[in-house]
Parts: C-alpha cells; structure tokens; sequence
C-alpha cells in the first residue's frame, strides 16, 4: 500500500483525494457505499503491476474529499462533473471505466453523459437501468418494497445518522461488508441499524485493519456526505430527463455476484439475462454472474475480479 501516491484535486468548485498507482493507460475506479477509493485497494495494485495507471478517488462526500452539506449537490451530473474535472486536472484524455455500487450508477451516467471520455466500461453490482418518465425512483422503491427499504430510510436527513450514532462505527462498517442476506434490506424505525443483531466473525477477505480503515474515516467525516447521493436520487431524476431514451454506446463487461441484493430485485435476473439490458447497453459484451459472492465482490474475490477487468480492458 505504501507504494499508492495520494494528492488532492481542484475540480467543480471542490477538493477531491485520489488514490493512484503504476503508468500506462488510464483505469479510473469507483466506488459506493459505505465506501472509499480504499474499496479498489487489491485492483489498484494488480492493475499497475499489468502496467496501467490505477486511479481511484475518493467520491464527492466521502473520505478525504469535501462533502458540500447540501444533498441537492450530489446529483450524478455533479458526481460526472468532477470526475470530468478531474481528469482534465490529470491531463488524462480518455480511460478505461470501472464502478461499484454507487460508482457503477456514476459510471453509466459518465458513459451517457461524456462517452468521449471512456474506451470501455467494466460495470459492477448495479445494472443500468433506463429513467422512468412516469415515476420518481425513490418513489418506485417504496411502492415495490415498503417504507422500511432501506433507500426509503435514508431519505430523512439527520434521522439515519442518529440511528447510525448508535452503533459503533466498526460494528457498523462490518453489518454493512458481511452481509449475505440477497433478501431487499428492510429496517423498521422501531428497529433501526441499532437494534439489527451483532455481525459474524469477520471473513477471510476483511480483516480488523481493513475496518478500522473505513471506521476513522467514517468517524472523521460521518455519513451524511454518502447518504446524500440516496437524497438527490428523485432531483437526478429531474435533471437528466433530455437524456431519457438514449443508449450508452461504449464497449461494456457487467460483474455481479449472485448474492448480491441487486441481483435479486424482482426483475433483475431476466432483464439481464432475457434482453433488457442489451437493448439499452447495445455493446453489452459479457455478463458475468459470480457464484457464491455478495456485494463487495471486487474485495471479497479481489484477484478474480482483477482478472475480469484485464482481460476485458486488454482487447483495447
């Protein structure tokens, strides 16, 4: 880890910290929640030794970047916006894209949004999906699970950081990484994350200083600047409606591991595998489903992972 430089970016009216490694062609990675540039800790090694520049910053909100308090500034075109920003910053002209979570919704957007800017994309967790003219996404996730879900929870500003409060910050960090329940993540406010029962030993791939990394960030920062993406999803959902139709039209590979809670949203399973999403992602090249693996597959499978994305980045 100690061969990863760390700087500081001006970019969009903001500081960002990135994370970066190696020389060659550019892979820009990014992460979700609860998430850092830390997420990509394995890849951003393994993919300089491949010879390419590893970049992973830590995304609006998050980590060792400003967090506006606003959750109206965490729109995907702000997001877009400073990654554009960041590269230019860089001096970097087009990447090779990789998301998670999050970072899987931003990548899809940059891919819309600025296609010049990206040779490729190897998308994880988070498929993309197509805006609804008729319907608000937070809207549509409390009509198909109830107000207990957890996106619908994390509307309130203030009301989960109190319930995160109490809970110990690793305790917290673990809940959230070891889960393996692909069941839709629903928490009464009678409950709250206070009142879910302890996690299980941690595994293999997460280890004590791997948590106690993202709890002191966490703790530096808190969480408000990660749950305002959830915030701004139905202002998203305003803004980017003159992109409503159009096709992402870069070479994409799409990861998800078959635990994972986004995988097993009604529906997902045949939009994927039936035709919907390659009507909208026209150069959908591969599609793979990682057996036995949850949500934080690019840590818990992290040189399968790797290996995913070279062989995919390495056709170009």
């Amino acid at each position: 880890m100690e061969k990863i430089e760390h700087t500081t970016v001006s970019t969009n009216g903001i500081n960002i910290h990135v994370a970066s490694i190696g020389s060659g062609p550019v892979i820009l990675l990014l992460h979700g929640f609860p998430d850092l540039w830390y997420s990509w800790r394995h890849q951003l090694l393994s993919l300089a030794a491949l010879g390419y520049r590893a970049i992973a910053p830590d995304l609006r909100g998050y980590g060792d970047s400003d967090a506006p308090p606003s959750h109206e500034s965490y729109t995907v075109l702000h997001i877009v916006g400073d990654l554009v920003g960041l590269l230019d910053s860089l001096g970097v002209d087009r990447v090779f894209l990789v998301g998670h979570d999050w970072g899987a919704i931003v990548a899809w957007w940059m891919c819309m949004i600025r296609p010049d800017l990206v040779k490729a994309l190897v998308n994880t967790s988070v498929v993309f999906n197509p805006r609804n003219p008729s319907v608000k996404p937070v809207d549509a996730f409390k009509a198909l699970f109830g107000e207990d879900y957890y996106i619908c929870r994390f509307q309130e500003p203030g009301e989960i950081e109190e319930d995160f409060a109490q809970v110990d910050t690793k305790k917290l960090i673990n809940r959230f990484f070891t889960s393996r329940n692909p069941r839709p993540p629903c928490i009464p406010k009678s409950l709250g994350f206070r009142g879910l029962p302890d996690p299980p030993a941690l595994p293999a791939w997460l280890t004590e200083q791997d948590v106690s990394f993202y709890a002191e960030k966490f703790s530096q920062k808190g969480f408000t600047g990660g749950l305002n993406y959830y915030r701004a999803m139905n202002l998203t959902w305003e803004l980017t409606a003159p992109w409503a139709g159009l096709q992402i039209k870069v070479p994409v590979k799409f990861i998800v591991g078959d635990l994972d809670i986004t995988y097993n949203i009604p529906g997902t399973k045949e939009y994927i595998h039936e035709g919907g999403l390659k009507k909208h992602v026209p150069f959908l090249q591969e599609v793979v489903v990682m057996e036995g693996v949850g949500h934080f597959l690019q840590q818990e499978k992290p040189d399968e992972v790797t290996d995913h994305i070279y062989s995919f980045f390495s056709k170009f």
